[in-house]
C-alpha cells in the first residue's frame, strides 16, 4: 500500500494537534483537582519524589540498597492508597490522574513497529477523504446513492439492450472494481456523453476504496498535466517533483475529463508518462472521457491507445444527460 505523502504529513499534524489537546485537557483537570483538593498535589509531588529516591539508594556504595528501596516502595504505595482513596471520595474513577494514550496499540506515535497504525490510518482516510472532497461530492456521491431511474429503459438496437440495462453492469463493475480493490486491481476507462454518470461513479469508486484504506489522487487531466509542465519547465523545484509523484505513485489515480485539456505533443507525453509508468507498477487508474475510443485514437497516437485498450475495461456510459434531465424534474 502506499502513501500519499501530502496527505500523511496532513494526517500526522492532525493526530499530533489531537494529541496536544488531549494534554491540555488532562493538564486542566488535574489543575481543578489540585484546587479541590490540595492533598492531591502533595501525593503527586511526593509520588514523583519517590523514583529519584529508589535510583539513588540503588547507586549506593558499600551497604546493601534493598532495604531501603523497599521501604521506598511501601511509602510509594501507601501514596498510591491514599491518592485512590481521595479520588474515590471525590467520585472519580482510581486512575483519573493517569495520562493515558489515546491508542494502547502504538502509544499515540502512529506507528506499530515500521507499519502505520490503525489510530494513523483513521487520521489519513479522514484527511485523504478532505482533500477529495474538494473536488468531489463525496457526501451525496457513493455506491448506495447511485440511481438507475434516470437511464431509459427503451431497448437502444445497438447493443441489444436498454441504457438501463446497460449501466446496471456499468455499474456492478465499478462496485466491484471498488470492493475488490485490494484483490483484484486492474483499471477502468469510463467514456461517453456530458452527464451520463462518469464523474458520479468515479466519485463512487474514490470513496469506496479511500475507505478501505489506500491512497486516492483524484483530479482532472488538464491540472493534472498542468501539474507534470511545471515539473518539466521548473526542474528542481520539490513542491512540482512531489505533486507529480503523487500522481505516479498513489494506489489509485482518477484523471477526469480526458480531452478536455489543449492537447500537445506535452501533453501526449504526459499522458503515456502515466498511463505506461503506472501499468509498469502495477497500479490502478480510472480515466473518464467524453471522447469515444476512436476519438482516443486519433487524439492520443496508437502507441498511448494500444495500452490502454490491452489493459484497461472500457466501460461506455449510455444516457442522456442525468443533470438536464433532474433540472427539467424540479421545474
Amino acid at each position: 500500500m502506499a502513501y500519499d505523502g501530502k496527505i500523511m504529513r496532513r494526517a500526522i499534524a492532525r493526530m499530533e494537534a489531537d494529541k496536544q489537546r488531549r494534554a491540555e485537557e488532562f493538564a486542566r483537570r488535574r489543575e481543578n483537582l489540585y484546587r479541590a483538593e490540595p492533598r492531591l498535589q502533595d501525593i503527586e509531588q511526593q509520588l514523583r519524589s519517590t523514583m529519584s529516591k529508589i535510583i539513588a539508594g540503588a547507586l549506593q556504595r558499600g551497604t546493601d540498597p534493598l532495604p531501603a528501596i523497599r521501604v521506598i516502595q511501601d511509602e510509594n504505595l501507601e501514596l498510591q492508597r491514599q491518592r485512590a482513596e481521595l479520588l474515590l471520595s471525590m467520585g472519580y474513577p482510581m486512575d483519573y490522574l493517569e495520562e493515558k494514550a489515546a491508542c494502547d496499540k502504538c502509544n499515540d506515535s502512529g506507528f506499530c513497529g515500521d507499519k502505520v497504525c490503525t489510530c494513523l490510518q483513521k487520521y489519513y482516510n479522514a484527511q485523504q477523504k478532505k482533500e477529495l472532497s474538494q473536488l468531489l461530492d463525496l457526501g451525496n456521491q457513493s455506491f448506495d446513492t447511485f440511481s438507475l431511474e434516470w437511464y431509459p429503459t427503451r431497448v437502444n438496437e445497438r447493443i441489444g439492450r436498454s441504457p438501463r440495462e446497460h449501466m446496471e453492469h456499468i455499474f456492478e463493475t465499478c462496485s466491484n472494481f471498488a470492493r475488490h480493490f485490494e484483490k483484484k486491481g486492474g483499471s477502468l476507462l469510463l467514456t461517453g456523453a456530458t452527464g451520463t454518470g462518469k464523474t458520479f461513479l468515479s466519485a463512487c469508486i474514490a470513496r469506496e476504496v479511500t475507505e478501505r484504506g489506500f491512497s486516492v489522487v483524484y483530479d482532472t487531466a488538464a491540472a493534472i498535466f498542468r501539474v507534470m509542465e511545471n515539473e518539466y519547465f521548473h526542474r528542481g523545484e520539490e513542491d512540482n517533483t512531489d505533486a507529480v509523484e503523487r500522481f505516479l505513485r498513489c494506489d489509485l489515480l482518477i484523471m477526469d475529463d480526458l480531452g478536455t485539456e489543449l492537447t500537445t505533443a506535452f501533453v501526449q507525453s504526459a499522458l503515456y508518462r502515466i498511463v505506461n509508468t503506472r501499468l509498469t507498477a502495477g497500479k490502478s487508474t480510472v480515466i473518464s472521457t467524453n471522447l469515444s475510443p476512436d476519438e482516443l485514437y486519433e487524439r492520443y497516437t496508437a502507441q498511448i491507445f494500444s495500452r490502454i485498450e490491452g489493459e484497461y475495461e472500457i466501460l461506455p456510459c449510455l444516457g442522456d444527460d442525468i443533470r438536464i434531465l433532474k433540472r427539467q424534474k424540479n421545474q
